[in-house]
């Protein structure tokens, strides 16, 4: 060591034995060192994230006094009444860096190992009845779904079906019960927009009763499942999930060829309610099915949703980049779990590795993006098989126009282009654990894997096809095992979320450690188990057991005594308030115009903008080609989603972020809003139409034209008071203001 090293390690030493020794000094006659108040503190900012219960590093943790005194794999690290000679302070100060601690980071501020250094020299006290956190292995949602009993209620009358005993079980435990049943009216309002994202005709208001009970309401919610206008509001939500859009992203922002395919194919799925694990699998892993049709392979546009940079900087990062938008997605999105941050590191609050991550890496590194160029290229969709009759028939044609001698090829139809992903190599390089997630920097290499954590069930061993590896169909049968312990429990709780406006958990994306645990849990578990086996997967049997259920039907009548103690409503003590998504916004609005357009599927539409957002593009006239008013009159799900520039009333009323899967949406209340709302161009239009609609179906009488408007708009009749204040109105302003204050009412953009 030279003479300026021994210097320094000297001048450290003797700053710290003055600091001690000033410690000491100070301490005759000075509180106490408190070790939750002072100490903790220090710990868990700097020292659990290695020596905490997701990991132990030498087998030593530092999140509990008692751990701290049992110390680790090398004994103990502190030595009472020595602080100075604990090993834990000595590594505290160590020059050395590989003996240091906390590694590769700041050493901690002199003051704080001294207090650390006066707290052993006071005895180390620590609380006898501090709560020692379980480990990873004993989390909620890592272990095995077993569907726990049903409990018993005092109400038992107002129990329809399991849902409704947790709930009340819950309730009952605090001495409450739950809100008076909401009317007939209103229970029709909120169940048709939430499960089509409409609001109900004159003729569904006019049909059901007006005390909306139990038989009544299944009837009622088995009509609205029966109706095509679910899978379109339905899809949406997962649209959110899987960070769906049209274009890259970037600077140019290219068009994804035949994206819109995608969007169609969900909706046709879940309009036919094809089973849950049936759907993951097919987006997973669609074109690998020994049935693999034209449909399961467009599921796998999935993969190529995110944005991508046609001309990166760094090529070699923005491969994994692209890699990492499939583990993200996959890993938040299916599983409510965070893999990403264990791209450059083990995962600082969560038991999972950087190997780890790059085992699902290498489950999806085969994949590639057929391209030239910066030029996007689409596939046939179809089997291996009918793929390459395909092949076979177009290279006849080329070669001299006949098929003769090429098998089956002879009056084939021709398989649709899609917008997906492919496996051009079947013996691909192998995929290596990157040091701080930089390819420069490759380590060991890794087999395609998944978290240790959840392997309860290994994932199967891959077993290549004619033109893939088997990796992603592998990785797929294990995700929608029944015994994997994540997978129905997040979709279940998607579910709910979408039905209360909350989740039994909170944190939908989120199910690790981090996460917030379930309101519900046993409730959450009962549903999950019931998913997966009762209703095989049927996602329209989980809605109707839900929709169904009196804690469904519950009123929002609030009480000052619960708002109180459960201001969140975290016990579900009411039906919670929920404003409606600018999707179901712009549809009612076109609804109750009379100008919506119900046509399905096929290429998207582009709703007109305001030309102040085209101006300052350099190519007006191809960026946005607006639609004319019957084609952009159909459902908002149709609208053509352009990253680089979102339709302005979907950014200004809360679409997601689709860059990235989206738990759930922020709900924000800002000035911009209400004036889209109000002197939008779109609203204004649809105002007029609606006039116009009241002038014909209500005739030149004021008072029925009021309350024909309420009827259409809000599903009930004005009351005496907002008739005549209505009537006044009209008067004074005339019948498209009055039709444009409606579609601004409060009532409107809430279900009831």
């Amino acid at each position: 060591m030279t003479g300026a090293g021994k210097g320094l390690r000297w001048g450290r030493w003797l700053a710290f034995g003055v600091l001690a020794f000033w410690g000491r000094v100070e301490g005759v006659g000075q509180e106490m060192v408190d070790y939750v108040r002072d100490v903790k503190p220090i710990l868990e900012r700097r020292c659990v994230s290695c020596h905490g219960r997701l990991k132990q590093k030498a087998g030593l943790r530092l999140d509990v006094g008692a751990l701290i005194h049992k110390g680790g794999g090398k004994g103990s690290v502190i030595e009472v009444g020595k602080g100075e000679a604990s090993a834990l302070v000595k590594r505290l100060v160590a020059e050395d860096e590989s003996e240091r601690m906390p590694p590769e980071s700041k050493p901690l501020p002199a003051e704080q190992v001294r207090l650390i250094a006066r707290w052993i020299d006071q005895g180390a006290r620590v609380p006898k009845d501090e709560v020692v956190p379980a480990g990873p292995g004993e989390h909620w949602s890592f272990q095995t779904i077993r569907r726990p009993r049903v409990p018993e209620v005092r109400n038992r009358d107002w129990v329809v079906n399991p849902v409704d005993a947790f709930v009340l079980s819950k309730l009952e435990s605090r001495g409450w019960a739950p809100a008076g049943r909401v009317s007939g009216a209103r229970w029709v309002r909120r169940a048709t927009l939430d499960v089509t994202g409409l609001p109900p005709g004159l003729g569904d208001l006019e049909n059901f009763p007006s005390d909306a009970g139990p038989r009544a309401r299944a009837v009622w919610v088995d009509r609205l499942l029966e109706r095509p206008q679910y899978g379109e509001r339905w899809a949406r939500h997962w649209f959110d999930v899987v960070r769906y859009a049209e274009s890259n992203g970037y600077e140019r922002d290219a068009a994804k060829p035949f994206a819109w395919r995608y969007r169609d194919y969900v909706i046709e799925s879940l309009n036919r309610d094809k089973p849950w694990d049936r759907f993951l699998v097919e987006q997973l892993a669609g074109d690998e099915l020994s049935d693999a049709t034209s449909e399961t392979v467009i599921g796998t546009t999935y993969y190529r949703l995110g944005p991508w940079d046609d001309e990166p900087a760094d090529p070699a990062t923005d491969r994994y980049d692209q890699l990492d938008d499939m583990v993200s997605t996959t890993s938040l999105g299916l599983m409510g779990l965070n893999l990403g941050c264990a791209r450059c590191h083990d995962h600082k609050f969560e038991p999972f590795t950087s190997a780890e991550y790059y085992g699902l890496v290498a489950v999806f590194a085969p994949l590639e993006r057929p391209r030239n160029g910066r030029e996007e290229l689409t596939l046939a969709a179809g089997s291996a098989g009918d793929v390459a009759v395909q092949e076979a028939r177009q290279k006849a044609a080329k070669n001299g126009g006949e098929s003769k001698g090429v098998a089956g090829v002879g009056g084939g139809v021709t398989l649709p282009q899609a917008y997906v992903m492919h496996e051009p190599n079947l013996n691909p390089a192998p995929v290596r654990v990157l040091a701080r997630g930089l390819p420069t920097r490759p380590g060991e290499v890794v087999l395609p894997s998944t978290p240790k954590m959840l392997n309860r069930e290994p994932m199967p061993v891959p077993v290549a096809g004619p033109r893939t590896t088997g990796r992603r169909l592998a990785f797929a049968r294990w995700l929608t095992s029944r015994g994997h312990p994540l997978t129905a429990r997040v979709m279940v709780n998607r579910v709910w979320q979408q039905h209360f406006g909350q989740g039994l958990v909170r944190t939908p994306n989120n199910f690790g450690v981090s996460g917030e645990a379930p309101t519900h849990p046993e409730l959450l578990d009962w549903l999950a188990d019931w998913f997966m086996n009762e209703a095989g997967w049927s996602l329209k049997k989980l809605h109707r057991l839900i929709l169904t259920s009196e804690t469904y039907a519950m009123s929002k009548a609030s009480d000052a005594d619960r708002m109180r103690e459960d201001p969140e409503n975290r016990l579900l003590w009411r039906f919670p308030y929920q404003r409606l998504e600018v999707e179901a916004i712009r549809d009612s609005m076109l609804a109750t115009s009379g100008r919506l357009n119900l046509g399905m599927g096929g290429p998207s539409m582009y709703p007109p903008v305001p030309k102040a957002i085209l101006e300052g593009n350099s190519d007006q006239d191809k960026i946005w080609k607006a639609s004319g008013e019957p084609e952009a009159s159909r459902r908002t799900v149709y609208a053509f989603l352009k990253r680089a520039m979102i339709h302005p009333m979907l950014e200004v009323l809360d679409l997601c972020d689709t860059t990235q899967t989206s738990g759930r949406r922020a709900v924000t209340t800002v000035p911009t809003q209400a004036l889209t709302l109000f002197n939008g161009d779109f609203v204004n239009e649809q105002a007029r139409h609606f006039a116009a609609r009241l002038r014909v179906e209500a005739g030149p009488d004021a008072k029925r034209q009021v309350d024909l408007a309420y009827r259409l708009a809000l599903g009930r009749r004005p009351t005496e008071v907002e008739r005549g204040v209505m009537l006044t109105f009209l008067r004074a302003h005339g019948l498209e203001p009055l039709c444009r204050a409606i579609f601004n009412l409060n009532e409107f953009v809430y279900p009831d």
